[in-house]
């Protein structure tokens, strides 16, 4: 087990997202009350995905030179990093950008579809010389393609179009690796390491070769979207496009500086439970909870569920036991994220408790439920597909 809980105060100053439903807090404010779902399941069927909506990347990445050697997840993310970067109001301030801190997570990079068919091609038939594998990937990959693997790139490309060149830190580990950026930053600030970082990831779900990896393990959402507590027998995640990230800084140094708060980000807490037998991960969320601090007898519950079993149905066992919160699930609005989807739990939890309201369910089953008054505490759960568990405390600023 661990956690951070925040002896200095530390707010959420900045918010920057990019997904399925649009771009802006506005645009996604508005998506979320109109119940919006932005799904495919055509493109890459029998597979169901979330595709990003249509953005100008040339808004948040002026130079085509720097958008061409980075591929999706990365425009994806540098992009959105802009966004929150814009939304603190620290955009260009050299000052604040030369010491902000990043802490990232990140999966790899993508896969040359066209030279990896023609290899494989190339192999079934059986007809190649000796060499012929090496020759491929010598003459067929751009030279950026194998740096463009390292997750770390991530993190350069947003110093390098933007500014932020403080400390650096990038995690993979799918949906844990998130968790952990988000406990990590708040640590840093918490004791007076850092006064000001970006945290977040980015994903590009619309790729074949991660839908191949993933069906491997049966997790794909197959044939029909349903929402997440909707699929039943149909398990399995709709993998989505987006990019989520957060300013977060001291409560003394977002003062000094004039900034206005969106919430307080208070805890983070995480585990692996061993998920050999039934029960683990919900008693691992069950410890998680204890662990965040004082939370209210009613609340919310922004939480990543996936869709895979059975870590979704211990998740939904262990929410049973609080029926006075009303839960939201960002996995049937925005499909599966990976490394995204902890951070965009946490930039909905500030929006809404910045608006003053929980935004409407997106449910048929009765789980999620109407919330009519603000809320004032919302819990962000992350229960990874496959490994992984996570909690973090976001509190209104009164």
């Amino acid at each position: 087990m661990t956690e951070t809980k925040s002896a200095t105060e530390v707010w959420i100053t900045g918010i920057g997202l990019a997904t399925s439903l649009g771009e802006g807090l506005d645009a996604h404010w508005d998506g979320l009350n109109q119940h919006r779902i932005n799904v495919d399941e055509k493109g890459f069927a029998p597979c169901v995905v979330h595709p990003l909506a249509p953005l100008n990347f040339d808004t948040q990445i002026p130079k085509k030179g720097d958008q061409r050697q980075m591929e999706a997840w990365q425009r994806i993310g540098t992009y959105a990093a802009g966004l929150a970067l814009d939304s603190a109001g620290v955009k260009g301030n050299k000052e604040i950008l030369g010491r902000m801190d990043m802490v990232i997570a990140a999966g790899g990079g993508e896969r040359d579809i066209a030279v990896d068919s023609n290899i494989l091609s190339g192999d079934a038939k059986g007809n190649h010389a000796p060499g012929f594998l090496n020759e491929r990937l010598m003459n067929d990959l751009r030279p950026t393609l194998f740096l463009a693997q390292l997750s770390n790139l991530l993190a350069g490309n947003i110093a390098i179009v933007h500014g932020v060149s403080g400390t650096s830190r990038t995690f993979m580990g799918e949906e844990a690796a998130s968790i952990d950026a988000a406990r990590i930053a708040l640590a840093r600030i918490a004791g007076g390491q850092s006064d000001i970082a970006l945290i977040g990831g980015s994903h590009n779900g619309e790729r074949k070769d991660l839908l191949v990896l993933y069906e491997f393990g049966d997790f794909n959402l197959k044939n029909k979207f349903a929402p997440v507590w909707a699929r039943g027998g149909s398990s399995g995640f709709a993998l989505g496009s987006a990019g989520a990230f957060l300013v977060i800084e001291s409560k003394a140094h977002a003062e000094a500086r004039g900034a206005k708060p969106y919430a307080r980000l208070t805890n983070v807490v995480t585990d692996r439970a061993r998920r050999q037998h039934r029960g683990e991960v919900m008693a691992t969320l069950e410890t998680l909870w204890s662990k965040l601090g004082k939370i209210g007898d009613t609340g919310a519950i922004i939480t990543g569920a996936t869709g895979a079993e059975p870590a979704t149905s211990e998740e939904r066992t262990f929410l049973a036991a609080y029926p006075d919160f009303a839960v939201r699930s960002t996995g049937t609005i925005f499909g599966h994220t990976m490394e995204t989807q902890f951070p965009l739990g946490l930039a909905l939890a500030a929006l809404s408790l910045s608006r003053g309201a929980l935004f409407p369910p997106n449910d048929p089953t009765g789980l999620e439920v109407e919330m009519s008054k603000p809320p004032t505490q919302i819990v962000v759960v992350g229960t990874g597909h496959w490994r992984g568990e996570g909690m973090a405390l976001v509190e209104a600023i009164k």
